[in-house]
């Protein structure tokens, strides 16, 4: 039984913006572009290698019976804080500093840095409004299936 994600998929406003942060600016290169037209309008659906056989995606609508702007903000977008829906990938020192330097030098501040204690992350937004992380693990989570349900349960 194979297991992960195939893709994962996200609505976006600009798909000529989204192409930009995700390929030139992170290095995950567009792999795969579907696109429909019909009475109702256009849909375009992007695909980005993200290295491990997975892929993130995008739909871009223009009509199809949605409004002309659609809100893409999987967090805010629905009235909670930003961190909450995020989409977190692995990264190394090594990855991170280069992303860092790469916004830098593309003038797109960090959201936020934050050490976790059991990984160390840098958070960025998304011309969507999507919150992306580079998450290194220091040393990582240590599986505890006991405590985890015991905390679940917890009221």
């Amino acid at each position: 039984m194979t297991k992960g994600f195939h893709h994962v998929a996200f609505a976006c406003r600009d798909p000529e913006q989204t192409r930009h942060f995700y390929e030139d600016l992170l290095g995950f290169p567009l792999i795969h572009t579907e696109s429909a037209t019909d009475e109702r309008g256009e849909m375009k659906h992007l695909f980005f290698d993200l290295g491990d056989g997975s892929s993130m995606a995008f739909f871009y609508l223009k009509g199809m019976g949605v409004p002309a702007e659609y809100p893409t903000e999987i967090s805010t977008g629905l009235g909670l804080p930003v961190w909450v829906n995020h989409v977190a990938f692995k990264a190394d020192a090594s990855r991170k500093q280069a992303v860092k330097q790469v916004m830098i030098e593309a003038q797109i501040e960090p959201l936020m840095e934050v050490d976790h204690d059991w990984c160390h992350s840098l958070y960025y937004l998304d011309p969507n409004g999507i919150m992306v992380e580079f998450c290194e693990d220091t040393p990582g989570i240590t599986p505890n299936r006991a405590a985890a349900l015991a905390l679940l349960a917890k009221e």
